[in-house]
């Protein structure tokens, strides 16, 4: 018999609609579809979504009441979730978390607090451990949703050697030691272009390059890093020229051959696609993709990286692409894939 390929995803929420929380689905890349969603765990906005790099455990943002944080769940054989234990702080919750491939340290950034958190993890059971670091980030910058710093990333370089964290109100890349009891030491900043609004980070699989997303400019930074450190090289535009309609810019991930780079756009809703020099890191632009629907949040390559798989928060639709490994282009497969305010798209790793 035929092997037959899928591969379980996850969706995170906003559940201010008809969203029960954590949505599960399964990508069948044989027949091209996405088949069997259903909500996977039932919890208040589990806005962004992390998968330890076992797959035993995922970590979600969580909002309970008036109170916002962090919470673990096991995942069993089956993909479904179970609820381990979660962390809550007074307030509204963070919009990114991370977990380190050793599945010992916990990371979030919060945006509306203008904080970056750290946890300790529990290796054996997953559960996380309470707030080991909590630090605020203080500044603004000229555009009016600037008016006060704004964490929007944080999540490890892939050599381990510091937390990269973005704050989109203050224009600028921290970076932090994390010390074994996950304590945080700011090491340096890096101011970047006034007014750009940056948002997430993804790394070129040799290390030596980094992209970042700007949400207000609607542009990918080229990044060099070596040793903890970042520097500019280049800035690219994610939107036609002529485009001058609202639009921020929101996920960014590379191909794992580091080929091939591709952005989300909210308002433009489209995904910007970019072919990467292999000698300097630096982008240039192939095409705009359709995305079927308004403000495309997140996408993800599934592990097969034939597929992308996008998530419009508020027309409420996952959208299916085939994904061109030769030209890293985009076809569309299926748009009509109802799931209510999605916002994040992880998958199990293969």
């Amino acid at each position: 018999m035929t092997e037959i390929h899928k591969y379980k995803g996850y969706i995170g929420t906003y559940t201010k609609g008809e969203s029960k929380g954590i949505y599960c689905f399964t990508l069948n890349t044989d027949e091209k579809k996405i088949e069997d969603i259903k909500v996977a765990a039932e919890l208040g906005n589990p806005t962004y979504l992390a998968i330890s790099s076992d797959n035993r455990f995922l970590y979600s943002i969580v909002k309970d009441g008036e109170n916002g944080g962090v919470a673990a769940f096991s995942i069993n054989e089956t993909g479904e979730l179970s609820f381990i234990n979660q962390q809550l702080s007074p307030g509204a919750p963070p919009c990114y978390i991370s977990a380190d491939d050793k599945n010992q340290y916990l990371f979030s950034a919060n945006y509306h607090k203008g904080i970056v958190e750290s946890h300790l993890l529990n290796r054996n059971d997953g559960s996380i451990l309470p707030v080991a670091s909590s630090i605020k980030h203080q500044g603004r910058g000229p555009d009016p949703r600037q008016d006060k710093a704004r964490c929007h990333y944080s999540r490890f370089t892939p050599d381990g050697k510091v937390l990269a964290v973005i704050d989109l109100g203050i224009d600028a890349l921290i970076t932090y030691q994390v010390h074994d009891d996950a304590t945080l030491t700011k090491v340096k900043l890096l101011p970047l272009k006034a007014g750009s609004g940056p948002r997430h980070l993804e790394f070129h699989p040799n290390g030596r390059f980094a992209y970042l997303l700007t949400e207000l400019s609607s542009e990918v930074i080229v990044l060099d890093y070596e040793n903890g450190r970042f520097s500019e090289k280049q800035y690219i535009s994610t939107i036609p020229e002529d485009f001058k309609e609202n639009n921020q810019c929101s996920a960014i991930h590379i191909s794992s051959d580091g080929r091939f780079v591709y952005a989300g756009n909210r308002g433009h809703n489209s995904i910007a696609v970019f072919s990467v020099n292999q000698g300097t890191g630096e982008l240039s632009f192939i095409e705009n993709t359709s995305t079927e629907g308004d403000w495309p949040r997140d996408f993800a390559l599934d592990p097969s990286e034939k597929f992308i798989v996008a998530a419009n928060q508020e027309s409420g639709n996952l959208v299916l692409f085939a994904r061109d490994e030769d030209s890293g282009r985009l076809t569309l497969m299926e748009s009509d894939i109802a799931v209510p305010q999605p916002v994040c798209v992880k998958f199990l790793h293969d």
